[in-house]
């Protein structure tokens, strides 16, 4: 889906998307295997669509609109890098979609791939004309290539004690620990028609002292007992009233028909609750129109006199805009009144958040680095600073959302925000985060280097990835093929070079605990491409014994030959597999044949022609050592026979 419940919320799922009438249904006739798919692509089945849609486009000449498709399934279920490869190829066909080059870009931007996404956006300008929405795109591209050079110090942790494969998010502490919203488990649960999961539940945590989080648990019935979401929540400092948001269960929402679909939407409304005793009492917020408008994402100012939440009711600046009411003498909230133009944008802005004279809040209509952005402005009511954005790694290409500061002085922050961003659990999580003055700086040195001739390699993209799949910052090798990263003590980290015309490589480097300043220097030797007849081994290949099936560890390298096939459009190659000398040369052959075409048809599914692919399986006939049939050796020199090659075969 183009937007997920919460960010959706005030224009698809508010939003409960209920099948009114008019279901989609089979025609008498089988439908033919295109049909199929595009029954389940029709259907919002895209998981399942885009396994259909793999069998139509492997074939000589794949029609662009099915592998439009196929792009467009893997976007939409977050499956970025299946989607950048697919888009690779749609965009070069001729009759591609107007729209699929700017998805093209988006899922660039989604992978990190910052100075790429604005070469898209920048193709898409030329070829459709200018428009305010792209030159933003393109600014933000920029940006964001400095902002990835140039981390700030913030570190951030996946709470993952309370976070689950599902969402969770909008963390507000309270003295007793924290709250926060959550999808739950269970197959009681009832169930979005939008996300398929269980509707969102207010939760509670327990928190240390140092901010880590745990013991989750959902709340009682007393705002718990909605029909649709429930949450986030807003707390006032005596905790003894609560601001929840939450979809309106009644029957007023709006019905709409698209495709042969009825869809009801149903808008987000504000409930106030005051402690009553041991009891809630449940209130409707003043300003409520569930009927026009959706209103949530409340948040008070440090002195409790003012209200600010989230709406798209009239007279806003487009979109979902901030708005807020200020307490009367009566105890009421008074008129909603829009918080500005310097906050409010074309785009949307919601899930404000205020600490001191700072308010915080998330927009995706603003120069930033992708889905919503978190962004700061000193003021109050409607008269703010130039809204200033929070950079990576607070930021990231994914959607950053409900920053909550916990403890704020001239040495140290941390506090909380929610991300969808890659290397979580699972949806969206709550992420802790820290500022500190490091005592001790250290810095990585990387050099790329051309592997055949030893010369450096300038303009080289190199990734420094932490945690996984996770980038802590990205940048480009200088004209000497030197770039230097600052690294955070103790964490473990790896390096990945790319350069067109040349096959990446990765290094790790391990965490370090220094007592001084230091600097660590890595070499990273990537191979040309370039020539017809190069030859390189793609190294740590390794399969089980006796099969030819490819392994989690080997798929991970085989990713790093899609890179750079994908990368390369005119490069067309061999991959052949090869044997030690142990066992019959015909079955070391059969063997061998069946891995490479194990291999070839793994990089297939990852978007690549199988018309540039050739599988060779050599069998013991190719040995790089003495260690023929008979001849005793060592593990390690049998090792070295057992490989994986790539040939240029043309580029």
């Amino acid at each position: 889906m183009e937007r997920r419940y919460y960010i959706g919320s005030f224009r698809l799922l508010a939003v409960s998307l209920l099948l009114l009438g008019a279901e989609l249904s089979l025609a008498q006739e089988q439908p033919s295997r295109r049909g199929r798919a595009d029954l389940l692509y029709d259907k919002l089945e895209y998981a399942n669509a885009a396994a259909a849609y793999e069998k139509l486009v492997d074939v000589k000449k794949p029609r662009t609109g099915d592998m439009e498709r196929l792009a467009d399934s893997y976007r939409r279920i977050n499956a970025y890098e299946l989607a950048e490869n697919w888009y690779s190829r749609v965009v070069a066909q001729p009759d591609h979609k107007q729209e699929s080059l700017l998805h093209y870009a988006e899922v660039l931007k989604k992978r990190g791939r910052y100075a790429e996404a604005g070469k898209q956006y920048r193709a898409y300008q030329e070829k459709y004309g200018s428009a305010e929405n792209i030159t933003r795109y393109i600014q933000g591209a920029d940006s964001a290539v400095l902002w990835m050079k140039s981390p700030t110090l913030h570190s951030l942790k996946n709470e993952a004690a309370i976070n689950t494969d599902l969402s969770e998010f909008s963390l507000v502490s309270t003295s007793g620990g924290v709250i926060y919203a959550g999808e739950p488990h269970g197959l009681l649960n009832n169930k979005s028609g939008m996300t398929g999961q269980s509707y969102l539940k207010v939760y509670a945590a327990d928190r240390a002292r140092d901010g880590e989080l745990s013991g989750p648990n959902v709340m009682g019935d007393a705002f718990n007992n909605a029909l649709y979401h429930i949450g986030p929540v807003a707390v006032n400092s005596a905790e003894d009233v609560l601001y929840v948001t939450r979809t309106y269960p009644g029957k007023e929402g709006e019905n709409y028909r698209s495709d042969g679909l009825k869809w009801r939407k149903q808008n987000l409304e504000l409930k106030i609750y005051r402690k009553d005793g041991t009891d809630w009492a449940e209130e409707d917020f003043a300003h409520n129109n569930v009927k026009e408008y959706s209103l949530g994402h409340a948040a008070l100012s440090s002195d409790g006199k003012v209200l600010y939440y989230a709406s798209d009711m009239p007279g806003g600046h487009g979109g979902v805009d901030i708005w807020y009411s200020e307490l009367q003498g009566d105890g009421s909230w008074g008129a909603p009144k829009n918080a500005g133009p310097r906050i409010n944008s074309g785009g949307d802005e919601m899930f404000p958040n205020v600490s001191g004279d700072t308010l915080y809040f998330s927009s995706d209509g603003w120069v930033g680095m992708g889905g919503l952005d978190i962004y700061r402005s000193i003021g109050s009511r409607s008269t703010f600073s130039t809204p200033e954005n929070l950079r990576y790694p607070l930021n990231s290409a994914g959607d950053d959302f409900a920053y909550v500061v916990g403890v704020s002085d001239e040495d140290v922050i941390y506090g909380y925000l929610s991300s969808n961003r890659p290397g979580g659990k699972g949806g969206d999580d709550i992420y802790s985060f820290t500022f500190a003055k490091p005592k001790f700086i250290i810095v990585l040195e990387g050099l790329t280097r051309n592997r055949e001739t030893g010369e450096l390699l300038p303009s080289a993209s190199v990734t420094l990835f932490h945690k996984g799949k996770e980038i802590a910052a990205k940048g480009v090798t200088d004209k000497d093929g030197r770039i230097t990263f600052t690294l955070n003590k103790g964490e473990p980290y790896r390096l990945l070079a790319e350069k067109p015309g040349y096959h990446s490589d990765s290094t790790s480097v391990e965490g370090l605990f220094p007592a001084r300043d230091t600097t660590v220097r890595v070499v990273m030797n990537l191979h040309p491409v370039h020539k017809v007849g190069d030859k390189f081994v793609l190294e740590n290949i390794y399969y089980d014994f006796d099969k030819h099936n490819i392994r989690k560890d080997a798929a991970l390298i085989l990713d790093q030959l899609v890179a750079t096939m994908r990368d390369n459009p005119t490069l067309r190659i061999e991959l052949s597999s090869h044997t030690d000398s142990r066992g019959s040369d015909s079955y070391n052959e059969k063997l061998s044949q069946r891995r490479a075409q194990s291999a070839v048809d793994y990089i297939v599914t990852r978007g690549i022609a199988r018309d540039r692919l050739v599988a060779k399986g050599y069998g013991e006939t190719r040995l790089v050592n003495k260690c023929s049939n008979g001849v005793p050796c060592s593990v390690a020199d049998h090792q070295a026979n057992r490989r994986t090659e790539v040939e240029v075969l043309a580029y």
